[in-house]
């Protein structure tokens, strides 16, 4: 009897939550088919379509434990399986000099990122938000990065939905620069894969160019998102440590969370061919479509009035970073000289 009391406490969020991520995965479905893509993908959807339920909920607590279930594990569960799509064939592929730059930027726009956010007076928490989005792999990086450092739901959904649209833009913009900058099909595809968010946008911003920019960019993306790791990583030790204090050591469970030990568990049996090419897509379709029941369960448990205070701070740190990440790209390109001249 008493463990069918939290399935009855969390089963109405759970499946609010799922019937909001059944009508983003629909809605994403409706766009792709009548404008030929996703402007507004199922991930940021979730979110909207959540945050307006919200709004709507009479007694928004009866639903608060199954919303808090399903945002928190529901999203771990698709980290750990983020980790099958990527190997260390790609580091192989794209030589250590190209290894060290993509590295080094991404390390660098952390800190930049995170300093405009504070400077324009962005929380500590928002701020390494953000900056883990623009440096890494936008949305998803944003996801990863808020349950180690227990940011809160507001937070997340404004930081989503303004780099969201930001991406969108980008994606629109980016192929204009490469003949204002001269720019090889090879240098093109760096330039995208340093500075679009999505995998999918960096194939929508590179295919107009050329071929070889789709392949260079796709493989320097996937690098990109192989640093959530080792950033997510590091930033749950400076959070346990902070929490434990300066005389207590925190213990390992909370120095390394269970799904970025998943995640790098299973990007080592995809790099030792333990998990197969059919199985990692099976693997990396769940975990997108885990990660959009998480946000819509993030979108209902967050409130759209807190969030529109925030736009116009969250908005101009999003735009300064994605400057900076675009010049730091653009100065990697020429140190490394990877075009022939």
């Amino acid at each position: 009897m008493s463990k069918a009391i939290p399935f009855r406490a969390h089963a109405p969020g759970v499946f609010l939550s799922l019937a909001i991520a059944g009508l983003a995965l629909l809605g994403d479905l409706a766009e792709r088919q009548l404008a030929g893509e996703a402007w507004l993908e199922a991930l940021v959807l979730a979110i909207l379509l959540g945050a307006v339920a919200r709004l709507l909920l009479r007694r928004p607590h009866l639903f608060d434990p199954g919303i808090d279930f399903t945002a928190k594990y529901f999203l771990e569960i698709a980290i750990v399986l983020l980790g099958s799509g990527i190997s260390a064939a790609v580091l192989a592929s794209i030589g250590p000099a190209m290894l060290g730059g993509i590295a080094l930027v991404v390390f660098c726009m952390l800190a930049v990122s995170y300093g405009i956010g504070r400077f324009l007076g962005l929380p500590k928490r928002l701020a390494v938000l953000v900056a883990c989005g623009n440096s890494i792999c936008g949305n998803s990086a944003i996801a990863a990065t808020a349950p180690v450092i227990r940011a809160r739901p507001d937070d997340v959904t404004c930081s989503i939905a303004f780099t969201a649209v930001l991406g969108v833009l980008t994606v629109l913009l980016l192929p204009l620069l490469a003949p204002v900058l001269q720019l090889s099909g090879v240098d093109y595809g760096i330039l995208a894969g340093m500075t679009v968010y999505a995998v999918p946008q960096v194939f929508a911003a590179t295919a107009p160019v050329s071929a070889v920019s789709v392949q260079m960019g796709m493989l320097v993306k996937l690098v990109r998102v192989m640093m959530l790791g080792p950033v997510v990583l590091l930033l749950s030790l400076v959070s346990a440590i902070r929490a434990g204090g300066d005389r207590r050591r925190p213990p390992l469970h909370r120095l390394v969370p269970w799904f970025i030990v998943g995640f790098l568990l299973m990007l080592a049996a995809r790099s030792f061919g333990l998990i197969g090419e059919t199985a990692a897509t099976a693997m990396n379709t769940a975990s997108g479509a885990l990660t959009v029941i998480a946000m819509a369960a993030l979108g209902l448990s967050v409130d759209i009035r807190k969030v529109m205070q925030a736009g116009m701070r969250v908005s101009a740190t999003v735009l300064l970073s994605l400057l900076a990440l675009l010049a730091a790209s653009y100065a990697m390109i020429l140190l490394l000289q990877v075009s022939p001249a």
